[in-house]
């Protein structure tokens, strides 16, 4: 899966990958087939192509063809491993996901332990993940055309693997006594929406406030502080 910060390409002037030509050129093992290794390089070239084609035309402008054009696989490769456009769509997301919760959990990993200094570190990542262009854009196409044209189903809230990460730091803070009990799940929605999916709804519709890294961390520290004076009583510190 491409990263969400590559840069997005007018689809107009993605060509095939260098050396590919127009079908799929993979390694082969021993035995004549591709190799495991190859067959993963190959399916990471399909995924980001879709990636970019998805982001700059849209779901329903996008098509199969032009995914295996711009990859340099053939048609064919392409069906074998996604039925659909729905199911390479949904595949991309899953593992555009995937990508954001290994870099989420890394960064708790690497900090300290304080269960509410982890809760925002986590809140302040995942707002800049949000604000990524190509995130920004594969979002809008999923919200916007993915959803409700049936190529994918919406997660639901409980369980989302973001909002179950949200909602057990929000329990660890709380078991620390750094935040109030109770309704864990309706403060960690709360937290979610305040600190980064606004900011994201924001940018997909164009506003462009979000694109100044001072402004999302002065956008940041207001939420943070507001979400601290309710979960903690008026006068709760960062």
């Amino acid at each position: 899966m491409a990263s969400a910060q590559s840069e997005m390409k007018n689809p107009g002037t993605v060509e095939p990958a260098a050396g590919t030509g127009s079908s799929s050129v993979v390694g082969k093992s021993k035995g004549g087939r591709p190799s495991r290794e190859a067959q993963a390089a190959l399916n990471r070239r399909i995924l980001e192509s879709a990636a970019e084609l998805f982001a700059v035309q849209g779901f329903a402008a996008t098509t199969m063809e032009q995914v295996a054009s711009v990859c340099g696989a053939g048609k064919d490769t392409i069906y074998r491993r996604y039925s659909s456009k729905s199911a390479l769509f949904k595949a991309l997301m899953e593992g555009l996901q995937a990508e954001v919760l290994s870099e989420l959990d890394a960064q708790m990993d690497a900090g300290p332990r304080d269960a509410r200094d982890r809760l925002k570190r986590f809140a302040r990542a995942l707002l800049s993940i949000n604000l990524r262009p190509q995130m920004i854009a594969l979002n809008r196409v999923a919200l916007g055309e993915a959803v409700t044209l049936g190529g994918v189903k919406p997660t639901s809230t409980i369980e989302d693997p973001i909002m179950k990460r949200f909602a057990l730091l929000v329990k660890q803070a709380q078991a620390e006594g750094a935040l109030k009990r109770g309704a864990t799940l309706f403060i960690a929605e709360q937290l979610l929406y305040a600190t980064s999916i606004r900011p994201l709804i924001s940018e997909m519709l164009g506003e462009g406030r979000f694109s100044d890294p001072a402004e999302q961390e002065r956008y940041f520290s207001q939420a943070w502080k507001l979400f601290l004076e309710g979960a903690l009583g008026a006068g709760g510190q960062a």
